[in-house]
């Protein structure tokens, strides 16, 4: 290469190394310090678009659950800046440890994903941290929603709701730390269709934190779906009056429409007020609650096992007709019980002998207790006489879960006749041995709501529906397989009217004497006394109304307090006649009943 060329390929290499030192100043000068205006002014910022939970109303379009606005003090670490640490605390009202904890759980979890700092502080609070937000970099608000109760009633049928935990997370993808989840009650049956979907928004902020717009037009963007309004079978005014009755008692309350199967109320008390578990307080309020010797928490609607003592006589005398060991004329002897291989089953003195329905006016306990031995004796052994009067219980929805839409419901206990063979041993045991289940006595075990459905049963003469407590979702009448099938008891309805006159007379003239509300108005019912091992017996009444044209079946238990006559009954009318007349006639009555204080006599 001559002198000439080698000249121009040097030149041609100075200007290139020129160049490309005049492009990168450019960029360092130009360039970069134009990004870095840009991020110093703007970034970019996900904001999640919380669903408002689905509300919950009564049968009457009366709110019982409804929400209201909070927000959670948000923290994005990467965007974070120094700043006035004391200013910020006095703000944001938390202390300095306080902070220093919440930021370091934030940056552990992650640097470009925000975090909770603050949760859930009012929307009269947010107010004042909300105009200042501009001088702390990387925190912002994000508006949330909390349940609210107006009455302050159903709080174990409605249950409530907390943020989710990791093993929630874990099981199902759909929930992110900071989501709420329905815990219990139809909060928790019901979540997917009350939760709605989440949202989100991305957007650029500026230095001040202020939204400027969206990021690429809201490519990334999606719509919050609101849950799904909801309207339950109860009857709020109903619900508030029956804990009304029920305060100061240790006990339940359920009543059933009894053509459909709705749950009209279903009281449960020691009660607990369920703005109590809503907010920041949530988690010091459950502790308190939990360890309250009166157990609020529990709910004795669902989860209390007690024996159903002389109401269970009404299904004895239903077997017995169906297995024709007796008929409505059929009469026993009573001699203030029962007698059998030199012992005796008390009962108290009344007219003998003793037919049918006036057994059950007088609530004979000699006369089940024959009832009973003649079923196991009609078959060759007794376990296949046990066998048989045990499948009429499984038909009436005694001895299982009945399947409810509500948490926490357990199943009764009638023992199999294995039970016995343990206990006895095979072929040793007879209706004599057993014989304390024919007044419903034993190792017999049944729940409030079990012996509301019964009574439903009654009601009906021979069917039921599951009981349940939603009515529609959106305004669409839900329907459920579980609710729309009809049981039926395999027992003839002609033997239904038997018993039902029975009880009828109970009201005119037995054991519930007293309970009548209205001469329009018949009312069927049947009292009972559960026995108790560790106190005073248990107060059972179950009745419905009207008689021949039933609108509500209602069971009440109070505990530990003797007859079921005393307590259970004159509650049990109350309900029905607030239900069915909007009024109470009775107002002695009604206030012995709102001033007995019975957790301090037992």
């Amino acid at each position: 290469m001559n002198l000439g060329g080698r000249k121009f390929v040097i030149l041609i290499i100075f200007l290139s190394v020129a160049l490309i030192f005049m492009v990168r100043l450019f960029f360092l000068q130009v360039v970069d310090d134009r990004w870095k205006i840009l991020a110093t002014k703007s970034s970019e910022r996900v904001i999640v678009e919380y669903p408002s939970r689905g509300l919950i109303y009564d049968r009457n379009g009366k709110i019982i659950v409804s929400n209201t606005p909070v927000y959670d003090l948000m923290v994005l670490p990467k965007d974070i800046e120094p700043f006035d640490t004391m200013a910020f605390c006095e703000l944001a009202q938390i202390s300095a440890e306080s902070l220093e904890e919440a930021l370091g759980r934030a940056k552990a979890y992650s640097r470009y994903k925000p975090s909770v700092l603050i949760k859930q502080i009012p929307a009269n609070e947010y107010t004042e941290l909300a105009e200042n937000l501009h001088r702390f970099k990387g925190f912002y608000g994000q508006p949330r929603t909390l349940r609210n109760y107006p009455k302050a009633v159903a709080a174990h049928a409605m249950g409530y709701v907390s943020e989710v935990t990791p093993r929630i997370i874990e099981k199902n993808s759909y929930y992110e730390p900071g989501d709420y989840i329905g815990a219990n009650g139809v909060e928790s049956i019901y979540e997917e269709v009350l939760r709605g979907n989440r949202g989100k928004r991305v957007v650029l902020v500026d230095v001040h934190n202020n939204e400027r717009s969206s990021y690429m037009g809201g490519k990334f963007d999606s719509l919050a779906r609101a849950g799904r309004n909801i309207t339950s079978s109860l009857d709020l005014d109903l619900q508030e009056y029956g804990e009304l009755l029920m305060k100061n008692k240790r006990g339940s309350i359920v009543a059933i429409e009894p053509n459909t199967g709705e749950i009209l109320c279903m009281v449960t008390n020691p009660n607990y007020d369920p703005n109590l578990l809503v907010g920041r307080v949530r988690g010091k309020n459950y502790g308190n609650l939990s360890a309250d010797t009166l157990k609020p928490l529990f709910n004795r609607a669902l989860m209390a096992r007690y024996p159903p003592g002389s109401t269970f006589k009404l299904i004895q005398g239903l077997i017995g007709l169906q297995e024709e060991v007796i008929d409505p004329n059929t009469k026993f002897s009573c001699n203030s019980g029962y007698y059998f291989a030199g012992r005796r089953l008390g009962c108290h003195p009344h007219p003998s002998p003793v037919g049918l329905k006036y057994s059950i006016q007088t609530s004979c306990n000699a006369y089940y207790c024959n009832v009973f031995k003649r079923v196991l004796d009609k078959y060759p052994t007794s376990e296949e006489g046990y066998n048989k009067w045990r499948g009429y219980l499984e038909k009436f929805g005694l001895g299982s879960k009945l399947q409810v839409d509500m948490t926490s419901e357990i199943d009764g206990f009638v023992p199999k006749s294995t039970y016995y063979d343990k206990f006895y041993g095979k072929n040793r045991w007879n209706g004599h041995t057993i014989i304390s289940l024919a007044i419903g006595q034993g190792e017999l075990g049944v729940t409030p709501i079990q012996m509301a459905n019964f009574c439903a049963i009654l009601a009906n003469r021979g069917w039921w529906y599951a009981p349940h407590i939603i009515k529609e979702i959106d305004g669409e009448v839900l329907y459920d397989s579980t609710y729309s099938i009809k049981h039926d008891t395999n027992i003839e309805k002609r033997h239904y009217e038997e018993v039902v006159d029975g009880m009828y007379r109970v009201v005119e003239s037995g054991t519930g004497r007293g309970v009548r509300f209205s001469e329009e108005i018949e009312i069927c019912g049947k009292t009972g006394t559960a026995q108790n091992p560790h106190g005073k017996d248990h107060s059972i009444f179950i009745a419905f109304a009207p008689k021949d044209d039933p609108k509500i079946a209602v069971a009440v238990y109070v505990e530990n307090v003797g007859f079921g006559s005393t307590w259970a009954a004159p509650i049990n009318s109350l309900i029905m006649e607030k239900y069915l007349t909007d009024t109470i006639s009775r107002p002695r009555v009604e206030q012995r009943m709102l001033d007995g204080n019975l957790l301090t006599e037992n």
